[in-house]
């Protein structure tokens, strides 16, 4: 009895997390730029009893009893299909047509900063000193240039368009175009990034002791390269959360909640039944 109250409350532990990661998705299904997270369980140690050796019945079960001690969580894997556009006619929305490019967004850290990435578009102008103005995100947060800079322009601009290899044009009234190329970077193991807050991810600081190099998990589309960025303008990403799969795996998940809880109940009981013997 003690075994299983051990297996069950290790599964529920693990549970929880996955209970916690749908409610994540269900909570940002309207957030553009969100990519859905899954949490996929493997097996703790188990136990093997195998049966008699005079035992010789023909079975179509494997041979031998395995006695587990419950599941856990081994990955949260984030799904990096590409979501549905809806469009905003605002013309500093952006929008990736491209799975696995992302936005650069310098993000303060401590007493410094650290370049962080999303796919959430939605860019504003902030005034700066000296009729400066800087682009930011919905968070404040700097929009950083193809060389990692924070992105400055003069005050008064009457508009802004895009090309698809992530070119903004700055457009004025005396016809002066100011051009600047987004940074943009494309991901080739997303699954490593860590999650920073939101939609925001970036790179693991112990990305050596994972055995890879930052040019194993990303490169930033420099160059040539630039001509694989695909971009639309006045368009936002929306989440790629599926709430009808959402709501299965919630409905799934609790169901095994429930058993788990029972069978600790269960297992109680008995051990009362066993010490009330007299």
């Amino acid at each position: 009895m003690l075994r299983t109250m051990v297996t069950a409350t290790n599964t529920l532990t693990q549970l929880q997390t996955k209970l916690d990661t749908i409610s994540n998705n269900l909570a940002n299904s309207n957030t553009h730029g969100y990519k859905a997270k899954d949490a996929q369980f493997s097996e703790l140690l188990y136990q093997q009893y195998n049966n008699d050796k005079l035992d010789k019945t023909l079975r179509q079960s494997p041979v031998g009893i395995r006695y587990g001690v419950g599941a856990h969580v081994s990955l949260i894997q984030s799904n990096q299909k590409q979501g549905s556009l809806q469009q905003t006619g605002r013309d500093l929305d952006f929008a990736f047509t491209e799975e696995n490019q992302y936005f650069n967004i310098i993000m303060p850290d401590g007493n410094g900063q650290r370049t962080v990435y999303t796919r959430q578009g939605d860019f504003y102008v902030t005034p700066m000193e000296n009729g400066q103005m800087m682009l930011v995100n919905g968070d404040g947060h700097a929009v950083a240039d193809s060389d990692g800079n924070a992105i400055y322009f003069p005050d008064f601009a009457t508009g802004f368009t895009l090309s698809p290899n992530g070119r903004l044009n700055v457009n004025y009234p005396d016809g002066d175009v100011m051009t600047v190329d987004l940074a943009v970077t494309r991901l080739q193991k997303p699954q490593v990034m860590e999650q920073i807050s939101g939609t925001y991810i970036g790179l693991p600081t112990n990305v050596a002791a994972l055995g890879y190099t930052q040019a194993d998990i990303l490169t930033d589309l420099q160059g040539a390269d630039r001509a694989r960025i695909g971009l639309n303008i006045q368009a936002l990403e929306m989440s790629n959360v599926d709430i009808s799969k959402e709501m299965t795996d919630l409905i799934a998940t609790q169901r095994s909640y429930q058993f788990n809880s029972r069978a600790v109940t269960l297992a109680d009981q008995m051990l009362g039944l066993i010490n009330g013997i007299r």
